[in-house]
């Protein structure tokens, strides 16, 4: 609970320092980056995370992974995560950070799930349906899931459509079971 507390204390900070700087999408593109590498990179999050290791030497390796590929606050920002030994809560900032980067700029999250990828003709139908029924531009993030035996499970927010067959075949027991 504490830790969710500093993650969104820090990443309103780092938001309203975006908004500032009126670069809110950059700073998404930077710290989705350092996400990326920190995700691909284990050893690394280990290591930034590891209290026995002095934060001069993870500062040292920070800006040698990162000067020059990001924007000097963004860097500034992870230096500070260092000294106030926050790096274990940068998983929780970066995706606060995205929430309300997605917020400020009208776009909404829509997660699709479905047993075969879709072609683009799909994803582009899709987008343009969403994008009428939420009235804000939609990113899809696709998911894959064998079980669903057919259709699409679409989750925007606290919002689900299902149209798959498994839950139209749920929703038909349960019907005949009612009965």
């Amino acid at each position: 609970m504490l830790n969710m507390e500093l993650a969104r204390k820090y990443a309103r900070a780092i938001f309203e320092l975006a908004c500032e700087d009126d670069a809110l999408p950059e700073y998404g593109v930077d710290l989705a980056k350092v996400q990326r590498l920190y995700t691909e990179c284990p050893e690394l999050k280990a290591y930034l995370c590891n209290p026995n290791i002095r934060p001069e030497d993870k500062k040292s390796l920070i800006k040698e992974v990162f000067e020059g590929g990001l924007r000097e606050a963004v860097l500034n920002f992870l230096l500070l995560l260092i000294d106030k030994r926050r790096m274990m809560v940068f998983d929780a900032i970066a995706a606060i950070f995205t929430q309300l980067s997605n917020d400020k700029r009208g776009i909404a999250v829509a997660d699709v799930t479905t047993v075969d990828e879709l072609s683009s003709a799909q994803m582009k139908e899709l987008t343009e349906k969403l994008e009428r029924i939420t009235g804000k531009q939609v990113t899809l993030r696709e998911h894959r899931d064998p079980s669903l035996i057919g259709g699409v499970v679409v989750r925007i927010g606290d919002r689900r459509i299902d149209g798959s067959i498994k839950g139209r075949l749920a929703a038909m027991t349960a019907e005949l079971m009612a009965n």
